[in-house]
């Protein structure tokens, strides 16, 4: 039989079938999102730089070596005495590991499992178990395990200190006492790999710890409208679930709250509504001059710039719509920022330049958009009264859809943009945009940086100038569709 992995006995701790599908079924895996791709590329750069803890060490590369080339690797390298060893790697018990840092540590070795999250989690223990199971049944003399991830308060002032920038949490005696069990586990594991697919049907586990890559496979008889379309904190769908309801419109509507009941009722009867009266008490806040505006932003694990968090969520691009009077065509104003340098002082410059003193701000998720403007102003405190202007001027055009006081069965429960723009905008589509959301223009925008092709980069840049420009079009004609539903004029 094949030999597991770190990521394979994790992957089995979560879902017998998921590790079944992998190793037989591998076709059945639904491709990674580009978020996701992103978040690992992340991860990987974390890895790289926390070995700066422990500088001057010798890597034992995945990638052009084969599996007993890295084996032999490792062992030449621990008996010439290397302090550090980066991505050592192991195989007892036909398990297969490679653990991130290895060091020495008075005639013993300590083990660094590197994370790119701000806080240490539970199934990250396991992560670390098998690891220690196969190199003390290497042979190899343990001392300690450590779960190494980022320090959430850290702020970048100059060069990155790691010691600084990394928390070192000792997680050697929970390490330990899962050791016993791990023998059997993979005796457990291997049983089920023999055999034919284990009959486990879908459940939480298929979210937690992780969103499983088979998920599109296993829940290919769930219908789109299904208990789990509900939304908000009422019923637990999976109770509805085990008790054999799965379609929407199968739900007993007396087990729901008010909104999960309102969603289902308007599903069943294919139905929406709109409160003149209370879309007109929205309406009445909005003044003139008028501006809809909509950021981008990027949050890396390793701060780009001074001043900055780790995942801070750093603005390098707006799109700007302006209607200065009643009755006026909406102007549009764009920023976008050349990638590799601190775009936060000339996007903020611009943008006040762009946005009339006391203007009405429109936005959508008026939480982001002033957290935004927030951390803007604790930058740049020469302009933060005009940055809090900005955000004191603000109104939220998600109000009325989060209150319901607007409300479509196509909605499906939700109030995000996505969900009601192509409702009551129907022509305000995201189809045929290269980049159709947040993650793939921050994506994209990292992607303009890292090539060298002028032609590739300007198509980058001309699509990331679309996309965020269709969102506060949409924004535009959606504040005339409430007009229109509320029989406002302009």
């Amino acid at each position: 039989m094949r030999s597991l992995s770190k990521s394979l006995y994790t992957r089995g701790l979560q879902c017998h079938k998921s590790l079944y599908l992998d190793r037989h079924r591998p076709e059945l895996r639904s491709e990674p999102a580009p978020e996701l791709e992103a978040l690992w590329a992340s991860g990987h750069k974390v890895g790289d730089f926390a070995r700066m803890l422990f500088p001057g060490g010798v890597v034992v590369p995945f990638d052009g070596l084969t599996k007993e080339e890295q084996l032999a690797k490792t062992r030449e390298e621990i008996a010439r005495g290397t302090n550090a060893i980066y991505e050592a790697t192991f195989v007892y018990d036909n398990v297969f590991v490679k653990a991130d840092l290895l060091v020495r540590s008075r005639g013993s070795f300590d083990l660094y499992e590197v994370k790119s999250s701000t806080s240490v989690k539970e199934h990250y223990w396991d992560d670390v178990a098998i690891q220690y199971y196969v190199l003390s049944g290497s042979g190899i003399p343990m001392n300690k395990a450590y779960l190494v991830h980022i320090n959430n308060s850290y702020v970048r002032n100059g060069d990155i200190v790691p010691e600084e920038f990394f928390v070192l949490q000792d997680i050697t005696g929970v390490v330990k006492e899962k050791q016993a069990a791990i023998p059997d586990t993979l005796a457990e594991m291997r049983d089920m790999l023999r055999g034919e697919v284990p009959g486990i049907d879908i459940g939480p586990h298929c979210d937690d710890p992780y969103e499983c890559d088979f998920k599109d496979h296993c829940w290919a008889h769930v219908p789109e409208h299904s208990v789990f379309s509900l939304r908000g904190r009422g019923i637990d769908p999976w109770e509805l679930y085990r008790q054999g309801v799965v379609r929407l419109d199968d739900v007993p509507l007396d087990a729901l709250n008010l909104m999960q009941r309102m969603q289902a009722e308007y599903f069943l009867d294919q139905k929406s509504h709109a409160d003149p009266e209370k879309v007109r008490e929205f309406l009445a806040r909005i003044r003139y001059p008028l501006c809809f505006l909509d950021f981008e932003t990027f949050g890396s694990a390793i701060p780009m710039f001074d001043g900055t968090r780790p995942y801070q969520q750093v603005p390098f691009q707006y799109s700007l719509h302006r209607i200065d009077a009643a009755g006026k065509e909406a102007n549009h104003f764009e920023y976008l920022a050349a990638p590799d340098a601190d775009p936060r002082e000339e996007l903020a410059e611009k943008l006040l330049g762009e946005i009339p003193e006391g203007a009405c701000v429109l936005v959508y998720n008026i939480a982001f958009e002033r957290r935004v403007l927030k951390e803007l102003g604790e930058f740049l405190p020469g302009i933060r009264k005009r940055l809090s202007a900005v955000a004191d001027g603000m109104i939220d055009l998600m109000e009325p859809f989060r209150r319901r006081d607007i409300y479509h069965w196509k909605m499906n429960g939700s109030y995000s943009l996505k969900s009601v723009l192509p409702v009551l905008v129907p022509e305000m589509t995201y189809k045929g945009l290269e980049i159709s959301d947040g993650a793939m223009a921050s994506e994209a925008y990292f992607t303009m940086g890292e090539i060298s092709d002028p032609a590739e980069r300007s198509r980058l840049r001309k699509a990331l100038l679309e996309y965020c420009r269709q969102d506060t079009l949409g924004l535009v004609r959606l504040l005339e569709k409430l007009r229109s539903m509320a029989g406002a004029g302009s």
